[in-house]
């Protein structure tokens, strides 16, 4: 950047030395007159003098910046806004002013600070308005007055109007008002440099967006002006930031155009369709947006039908990239329903492997071309979708819901043939990226498709996957210890159409998509063995303590469920279970003890959030367990975490009405089916807790978990299932052996009441002497 920048200003300083000693100081004198300039008509004529006598070919841009400050923004904006509410008083007629306007503008925001400009800015609804209403008296119209409203100006040529007859006049003035008024090639052009300029800032599709760019284009297309250079600024504004912002404020009109530019696009020629296809995927709507519209399902099944016979002849590379990104949007839209025919879709996914075997077996140091990218970013959208649809093809569905469920089980070997040649190029592909390529997009989108089959299918491809792993770790924590300042990344991710689970991107983005894959190869011994090795426990750690910091610190009492935190305690809890020696070394594990101890208690109180604290509550409880008897004072994080984790636990279950069965408690309902087996792996490292730490045993008299337990079995004839009295009895044996006084409770209970669910334990009965 250094180096273009100083040869623009070697080629800037040439330029200028093209000036002669005269036109310098002619150049000196005009711009002092601009600073100067009584009224418009001096600007003008010092504006007039610089451009006859200092050829904007010879100027040098510091000479250009001089320029533009000394004419300033002032005189444009005012030629437009007297050009629209007042055709007579200045003399000129309103094209003349708006022509005026508008060069002088396009001028102006070709410096960056310029276009930047508020009262640049400012004009941007006049110059949308000029585009959309195609004419200055369409315009005035809008802005309340016509030109009969308007008073007759002096301007020149005066007295020769005056000598003509009032029928003459009439009528010449009639024709030229209806000749100038139009929209002219030049001043739209003028227009478009203008709103250009201001999309190419950081902040510019939003400026546009706030100021009625999208309906105004969407008219202007629509009335056939300026047709190609609106849809280009429209497509501009749709592939940035603000294309979700623009389709929630403007789903009509960009629902309307997508319905036109789709039926240009299905009654084109074959070879106008490929050209097409590019343009199209701009206009989509992004995922979940309009999604009930019927008229929306009704485009993409007709755009679905055009593409059919192109995918199914014999294209050139360039011609197939664009149809299977198209075909990747429209994937992502409404999944499988509207493709077609079987036979069609394993056609698409065939074609979109073939593409990324052919695209990613290159030898290594080849660099790809970004439309190359471009293809093989689609390719791994429609791979993903056909493994999430071939994973649950199983399950019951609604009928004919999608083509891929029509499969027969040959057609899904065949899909999940290709799928795994093609995971196998996306891991040969990864491991020849270098880490300073961890921030380029297209490595985050291979990485992001791998993971996708990885969250679904680890048995294939074990040893690549395998070797892998240290990549894998080590793209994840760069990017976590990165954080936020990823802006590429982010860019890319909103103008494919990706969000995170919490909003934009951030650090943690990557290790999101990966979770669900440490989750199946923690559970496996060479992967676990690899991923210890590489220090996963701790970056599952860090995870959760900055995703725990950033949800905390969110304002407002109803925390978003976040699923991510949930998978990175089960990972963590398939390290627990199967590596205890880990554990106990481990200094992570001493922090997320610190960690858990905190969160927790906040936790309990958060009735949305009950899944995750029932993972932390186990996690917890699994690690305590493993802990070997001290005779010192407990800390105060694990003391708290205990009293929070039994609260926790005796809120699960409640009497039964009459003497029915035990029932689960109102709070816990929705969330049973997910929070059970996690509840009932809780009650069982208690019990492990009560043998290897027996100070527990007093704080669970305290917090009245034994009380509640056992006065809930009493009064109640049955719990839900076996599985949930077996790890009841364990944790009351467990009690009962370590201690005396919770033996005897248990025992008079029995005696009492005759037992009721509790008189079903037998091992218990026989453990207390009942």
């Amino acid at each position: 950047m250094a180096d273009r920048a100083a040869e623009e200003e070697e080629q800037g300083a040439e330029g200028g030395r093209s000036l002669s000693e005269a036109q310098r100081q002619v150049l000196d004198r005009c711009l002092h007159a601009l600073k100067h300039a009584k009224n418009d008509s001096q600007t003008l004529a010092a504006l007039l003098l610089i451009t006859r006598l200092c050829p904007a070919s010879q100027l040098d841009k510091p000479t250009m910046r001089r320029i533009f400050e000394a004419v300033g923004l002032n005189l444009p904006a005012r030629l437009l806004v007297t050009a629209v509410r007042d055709t007579g008083g200045s003399g000129l007629p309103p094209h003349e002013l708006l022509s005026l306007g508008t060069a002088l503008l396009a001028a102006l925001s070709t410096d960056p600070d310029m276009a930047s400009h508020p009262q640049l800015l400012s004009t941007v609804p006049l110059l949308l308005g000029l585009l959309a209403d195609g004419s200055v008296l369409n315009l005035q119209n809008r802005a309340g007055g016509g030109p009969e409203d308007q008073p007759r100006g002096n301007g020149v040529g005066e007295g020769r109007e005056r000598r003509r007859s009032a029928e003459e006049e009439d009528r010449d003035g009639s024709a030229a008002t209806q000749e100038t008024s139009r929209l002219d090639e030049a001043m739209a052009a003028d227009c478009f440099q203008v709103l250009t300029a201001v999309c190419g800032l950081p902040r510019g599709p939003e400026q546009l967006l706030t100021r009625g760019a999208v309906p105004a284009l969407c008219r202007t297309v629509k009335q056939n002006r300026c047709h190609q250079r609106a849809l280009s600024l429209l497509g501009c504004l749709l592939c940035s930031k603000t294309k979700e912002k623009a389709w929630s404020k403007h789903p009509a009109e960009l629902l309307s155009l997508l319905v036109r530019l789709s039926k240009d696009f299905c009654r084109s020629s074959d070879l106008t369709r490929f050209q097409m296809c590019t343009q199209l995927v701009q206009f989509l709507p992004p995922p979940g947006v309009a999604l009930q519209s019927g008229e929306l399902k009704e485009v993409v099944s007709s755009v679905w039908g055009a593409l059919r016979p192109m995918l199914q002849a014999k294209l050139t590379p360039k011609q197939i990239g664009p149809v299977l990104v198209l075909s990747a949007c429209l994937l992502d839209l409404y999944g499988w329903e509207l493709v077609g025919p079987p036979k069609f879709c394993c056609l698409l996914v065939n074609r979109a492997c073939v593409e990324v075997r052919m695209g990613l077996e290159e030898p290594p140091g080849n660099d790809l071309s970004p439309e190359l990218q471009n293809t093989l970013t689609g390719c791994y959208r429609i791979m993903e979708a056909a493994m999430e649809q071939a994973c649950t093809a199983g399950d019951v569905a609604p009928p004919h819901s999608s083509s891929l469920n029509a499969l027969s089980l040959q057609q899904t070997r065949q899909v999940l043939g290709v799928l795994q040649e093609a995971f196998s190029a996306v891991t040969f592909h990864l491991r020849q990226v270098d880490p300073s390529r961890f921030s380029e997009p297209f490595v985050l989108a291979t990485f992001r498709a791998l993971c996708s089959w990885l969250a679904e299918e680890t048995s294939c491809l074990k040893e690549e996957v395998t070797g892998l792993l240290p990549f894998l770790v080590g793209y994840v924590r760069r990017h976590l210890q990165e954080g936020t300042s990823e802006q590429g990344l982010s860019d890319w991710m909103a103008r494919v159409s990706i969000s995170e689970e919490g909003g934009g991107w951030m650090g943690g983005g990557a290790l999101r998509y990966l979770l669900p894959a440490l989750c199946h190869l923690s559970a496996e011994d060479a992967p676990r063995k690899v991923l210890l090795s590489l220090d996963t426990p701790a970056l599952l750690v860090d995870f959760l303590t900055q995703t725990w910091t950033s949800l905390k610190g969110r304002s407002g009492s109803a925390l978003p469920r976040d699923p991510s935190m949930e998978t990175a305690c089960s990972a963590l809890l398939n390290f627990t279970v199967t590596e205890p020696e880990s554990v106990r070394k481990d200094p992570c594990f001493r922090a997320l003890e610190a960690h858990l101890g905190e969160a927790l208690p906040v936790l309990v109180n958060k009735p949305r959030l009950l899944v995750l604290a029932a993972n932390y509550c186990t996690l917890g409880l699994m690690i305590g367990r493993l802990k070997t008897p001290t005779g010192g004072s407990v800390e105060a994080a694990q003391r708290r975490f205990f009293s929070a984790a039994l609260r926790f636990l005796r809120g699960a279950l409640r009497s039964g009405s009459g003497s029915g069965p035990v029932q689960v408690s109102v709070g816990w309902e929705e969330s049973w089916d997910e929070a059970a087996e996690l509840w009932r792996l809780s009650l069982q490292a208690l019990g492990g807790c009560v043998r290897a730490q027996p100070w527990v045993i007093g704080l669970i008299r305290d917090e009245g978990w034994l009380k509640h337990a056992v006065a809930v079995l009493t009064e109640s004839s049955a719990l839900p299932e076996r599985h949930t009295e077996e790890v009841l009895e364990e944790a009351l044996c467990a009690l009962a052996e370590r201690c005396p006084d919770c033996q005897q409770e248990i025992r008079e209970a029995m005696r009492r009441s005759g037992g009721g669910a509790l008189g079903r334990m037998k091992s218990l009965k026989k453990l207390v002497g009942v």
